[in-house]
């Protein structure tokens, strides 16, 4: 990790403890003026859910208010469940708007930018997602997501498991949402002409959730697979080793998304045949010695937020929109932040993530491009670094 990042987010989290030394307005107490509404659309219910990015995000704003807000006013945060329903997400949306938000900040959701991208250009609402999963977060104007996604993901673990662990005949287990399938084979292909490596065996047709994923696993067993590639989240994770371990599948490598990184998935992955490896999206936090995750996690221990790369992404979603909410003279609206972020043009370092992020103006944004490799190795039930720096991909 660069010098140069890691002052980055010294500075960075500095001005989050202390805005007033870095051009903010903090008083010194709580604030208590008319409040900044800003508003997140996530997944909180239904088959797939992502709770921690708008907790993480909630609690960088409660430390924002508690000390002194912006000239004295709170951050007013909204949190809408979108239930993985298009019509749900659609309310949400409307919803974020009635109650006069000035940005999406912090969102997690499977289908929130594929259903609302064009709304919220529409209104000039920008969105600083803490998970972007569908195609449109990372392409469309009015979006920018923090992390890498799952379609990068992809092809960074599949990269790294046929380039760096040597796997021969990798199976791949993959999990549609909407219409995701087109930006899933885009990174498939990418891997395939970097690396001249393609699936042994590809099943598209696994469900979110399933109750049970051994006919999937099997299909991999009985195609003489080296490695299983999912991109399933962590529940699903888990359910695909369980399966595997029910079919003694000792001799598989497991490569999934960086989804399945959480401390309480290697507790729980009793099984793991040759390991399981992730290219993580934020700076691996199960790994000593890396000062860039210190304030998230003090801030994530204190409010009792579970540690996952979610709950990196609505931090540090939330930390690029206090840094850039600093920048807005006069009134903040949703028209002064769309303006704010459209005419960013100098990065926000943070060391949390392998490349820094910016929105600026333009159809798509630079969002994370690079993953950490860890793994949970035979016989642990705890993640290491796989590597000593990031990863990237062409």
């Amino acid at each position: 990790m660069s010098k140069k990042s890691l002052a980055a987010t010294a500075i960075s989290a500095v001005c989050l403890m202390a805005l007033t030394a870095c051009g903010g307005n903090a008083t010194g107490s709580t604030a208590a003026g008319q409040p900044i509404v800003v508003a997140s659309v996530n997944a909180l219910s239904g088959p797939v859910t992502f709770s921690e990015a708008s907790q993480a995000a909630k609690a960088v704003f409660d430390k924002f208010n508690a000390d002194g807000g912006l000239n004295g006013r709170p951050i007013q945060y909204e949190v809408l469940d979108d239930k993985s329903d298009p019509a749900a997400a659609t309310a949400a949306a409307r919803d974020a708007v009635g109650k006069g938000a000035v940005a999406l900040v912090g969102s997690a959701s499977l289908l929130d930018c594929e259903v609302n991208s064009k709304y919220y250009e529409q209104e000039g609402l920008v969105s600083i997602q803490g998970t972007g999963v569908d195609p449109n977060c990372f392409s469309t104007p009015s979006i920018s997501p923090v992390n890498s996604g799952p379609y990068l993901d992809s092809q960074l673990t599949l990269t790294y498991g046929s380039e760096k662990l040597g796997l021969k005949k990798i199976c791949g287990l993959l999990e549609i949402a909407g219409s995701t399938r087109p930006a899933y084979q885009k990174a498939f292909d990418a891997w395939s002409k970097a690396t001249g490596k393609t699936f042994a065996m590809l099943d598209d047709t696994v469900p979110y959730g399933a109750p049970d994923f051994t006919p999937y696993v099997v299909k991999a067993k009985e195609a003489g697979c080296d490695a299983i590639f999912s991109n399933g989240v962590e529940p699903d994770a888990s359910g695909v080793l369980k399966a595997a371990e029910a079919q003694g599948m000792k001799d598989m490598t497991f490569l999934f998304l960086t989804s399945a990184y959480s401390e309480q998935f290697a507790q729980a992955a009793s099984f793991v045949g040759k390991g399981v490896y992730v290219p993580a999206e934020f700076s691996p936090y199960t790994v000593d010695g890396i000062a860039a995750n210190d304030d998230w996690r003090e801030l994530m221990e204190k409010n009792n937020i579970p540690l996952t790369s979610f709950g990196q992404g609505g931090y540090l979603a939330a930390t690029h929109f206090l840094e850039t909410l600093r920048t807005i003279k006069g009134d903040v609206t949703h028209e002064t932040v769309a303006a704010a972020f459209k005419a960013q043009t100098r990065p926000s370092e943070n060391a949390m993530t392998g490349t820094p992020f910016i929105f600026g103006a333009g159809d798509s944004h630079s969002s994370n491009t690079a993953g950490w490799p860890i793994t949970i190795r035979p016989g642990s039930t705890t993640w290491e670094s796989a590597a000593n720096d990031w990863m990237t991909v062409k």
